[in-house]
């Protein structure tokens, strides 16, 4: 019996990680960034992030978290710049996302991009500010929704070429 108790338990915690809200944050360029999160009232605390230049860092939220996150570069002022946004496992079961630059639409080193790992698409957010596939007024309409747990998230500024999710979606 507790056998099959201890086996049940372990069956729950590995389905609970496959189905994980995680957000991978990939650093496009050379520049360490923190990322700072800002929870809505009444969802959990996250510490803040250092993601290295040129690398991947990857955060994992409670379920039907809500809030969004925003990243200063190194020796720079804590000041908020373009906002990632989510809501996981809101209506229907789906997550919803989107980049904002209504705080600041100055910003051109922090979040960029924001879509699914493994579709790619939807993209929300740009390499280059502003556009119209982000938030840059209070009444657009651009929250997008995926039924994929995991989203990638692109910061800083690119080199050459754009970093695709392909090229890290097996690293991670």
């Amino acid at each position: 019996m507790q056998f099959t108790s201890t086996l049940l338990l372990a069956a729950t915690a590995l389905a609970t990680l496959s189905t994980a809200n995680t957000v991978h944050f990939v650093n496009q360029d050379s520049t360490s960034r923190t990322i700072y999160f800002s929870p809505t009232a009444g969802n959990a605390y996250i510490a803040a992030l250092s993601v290295s230049g040129q690398a991947t860092e990857s955060t994992t939220f409670p379920d039907s978290w809500i809030g969004n996150w925003y990243s200063v570069s190194s020796g720079a002022e804590n000041v908020t710049g373009m906002l990632g946004e989510v809501r996981w496992n809101g209506y229907g079961g789906s997550n919803y996302f989107d980049v904002s630059a209504i705080v600041n639409p100055n910003d051109n080193e922090g979040v960029k991009e924001i879509f699914p790992k493994f579709s790619n698409t939807p993209v929300s957010g740009c390499q280059t500010f502003p556009c119209s596939n982000a938030y840059n007024q209070p009444d657009d309409i651009a929250t997008l929704s995926t039924q994929d747990s995991e989203l990638i998230c692109l910061l800083g500024n690119t080199g050459s070429a754009r970093r695709h999710a392909r090229d890290f979606a097996e690293k991670n």
